[in-house]
């Protein structure tokens, strides 16, 4: 099915994970029909944003003397586990599933109907 911006639906799901929360907040504004490329794109925002928000708190700590390496240590954590989680949304995205993350999948669901 084609979008309003002229891609296969499937494709532009996708994409709306390609830049994390800057391309989920694009596509939220220029695709204002089709529930499942904005489904995505809020759970691309939501997710990457909290990641974002999550990667700059911690990487703050990370320079507090004698504890710091250890914030250092979780902040590389998480950054693996949100690629990780980048690469499976943005697969299952193009196989055309509505993949739900925990929690923020049902969050971004209530929000965008």
């Amino acid at each position: 099915m084609k979008t309003r911006l002229g891609l296969e639906e499937n494709l532009e799901a996708m994409l709306c994970y390609v830049l994390g929360w800057i391309t989920g907040i694009l596509f939220l504004l220029l695709e204002k029909e089709n529930e499942f490329v904005r489904f995505h794109a809020a759970q691309s925002t939501v997710t990457f944003l909290g990641f974002t928000v999550v990667s700059v708190i911690i990487g703050q700590l990370s320079a507090i003397p004698l504890i710091g390496l250890m914030f250092m240590i979780v902040n590389a954590l998480i950054a693996i586990f949100a690629c990780i989680v980048w690469l499976v949304c943005m697969v299952k995205a193009f196989q055309g599933e509505k993949f739900k993350l925990p929690i923020v999948g049902n969050i971004v669901e209530k929000q965008i109907g």
